[in-house]
């Protein structure tokens, strides 16, 4: 076990180390401390403030992991996620704010509605694909560009709330029965204290089940056989009964229905959101696929990539005032994933060349079976 621990920790440690590397050799050359500035970093994530902070931004980029993740799964790129989320977002938001609900049935409302729009957008790639063989990354990237344009067209002319002249372009804020309560009460039942600004927001829950889910569905059911065979071999996968079209539509529909939830933990927990306007997270759908290629697909290393994306973050947001350049943070997401990307690749091959290499020996040190004697032909005499 310890041994298959050290090799699924070995590649990020490999990542990790160069990334920091990386990053001191770019803060010597524009002519500051590495040592400063890396002890600034810790300063500014060393209290339960930052952690906290690090944990909601790390949900979103967890489930805009996850949805890429499904795509991924079955060798399906879903580029799309960005636009996904986005449109999935405004009408979540413009829908949940003009219905009036009992609190638990107005939540699974607007959860609903951001999932049906995000997967019916991405299912459009897949009815390309399946129909007239559009490749699904062109497809993706195409309905990004054309799913923005829509929703800004749809909160510009349709969905903008008039109050005040509808000065700024948002939509209504939804009401009370549409929120999820903050964890902070859950946490103080067992000796944490947070500060009195400072809100853990009430969708971590969701995004663990959903994490569940996600790690049951595609790794331990007959499903998810099905899906990553019909990802690996079509052909192969059509010989044992599965509908390998069918499959891409189904896996496109809840990649995109997992991005769909991506906004909600703004819309739904985040006391500066609570709506969709033009201040709302626009990037965290990209995000989402170096987050997906960070964890290998797994719900555990993509939870631990999303914290630790987060983490760099709001670490190098005391940079600034110190005089050293903010982008170290950049420098530290880009280098860490590139070489997390070849570190992985490394890894294995170097893993398979030592499993080739022992089942050869095992080969060479097995003992020939004796052989059997052999039968006289029936009705032969001796």
């Amino acid at each position: 076990m310890w041994e298959k621990i050290w090799r699924g920790s070995l590649a990020p440690l490999i990542a990790a180390a160069a990334a920091i590397i990386i990053s001191s050799i770019t803060l010597i050359i524009s002519g500051n401390d590495p040592i400063e500035a890396f002890r600034e970093m810790w300063k500014t994530i060393d209290s339960t403030q930052s952690v906290v902070l690090i944990v909601n931004t790390a949900v979103p980029y967890y489930i805009a992991g996850v949805a890429a993740a499904i795509g991924f799964k079955m060798n399906l790129f879903n580029i799309g996620t960005n636009g996904q989320y986005l449109l999935a977002a405004l009408v979540a938001g413009w829908a949940g704010a003009e219905v009036s609900l009992p609190p638990v049935i107005h939540v699974a409302f607007v959860f609903l509605v951001a999932i049906t729009v995000g997967g019916c957008w991405a299912l459009i790639a897949g009815i390309l694909n399946v129909t007239r063989n559009v490749n699904v990354v062109v497809s993706t990237i195409m309905l990004n560009y054309i799913g923005i344009g829509l929703s800004a067209f749809l909160l510009s002319e349709v969905f903008r709330d008039e109050v005040n002249g509808g000065l700024v372009a948002q939509t209504k804020k939804m009401p009370e029965s549409a929120r999820l309560p903050a964890l902070n009460p859950l946490f103080e039942l067992f000796g944490f204290h947070f500060g009195s600004n400072v809100e853990l927001f009430g969708f971590l829950p969701f995004a663990i089940l959903l994490g569940i889910a996600y790690y049951v569905l595609l790794n331990r059911s007959l499903f998810g056989y099905e899906l990553r065979l019909s990802g690996m071999n079509p052909d192969a996968a059509l010989s044992a009964g599965v509908n390998p079209k069918r499959m891409v539509l189904i896996t496109l529909f809840m990649s995109g229905a997992v991005a769909g939830m991506i906004g909600l933990p703004f819309l739904m927990s985040d006391p500066s959101f609570l709506k969709y306007g033009d201040a709302f997270p626009t990037m965290i759908g990209f995000t989402g696929l170096g987050i997906a290629l960070l964890g290998r697909n797994h719900p555990v290393g993509i939870g631990a990539a999303a914290i630790v994306w987060a983490m760099i973050e709001r670490a190098t947001q005391r940079l600034g005032p110190l005089g050293i350049p903010p982008e170290i943070g950049k420098i530290l997401q880009g280098s860490f994933l590139l070489a997390a990307v070849i570190a992985y690749e490394v890894v294995r091959r170097r893993n398979d060349a030592a499993a080739v290499a022992a089942a050869a020996a095992a080969t060479r040190d097995e003992k020939p079976p004796p052989p059997t004697p052999q039968m006289a032909p029936i009705g032969a005499t001796s």
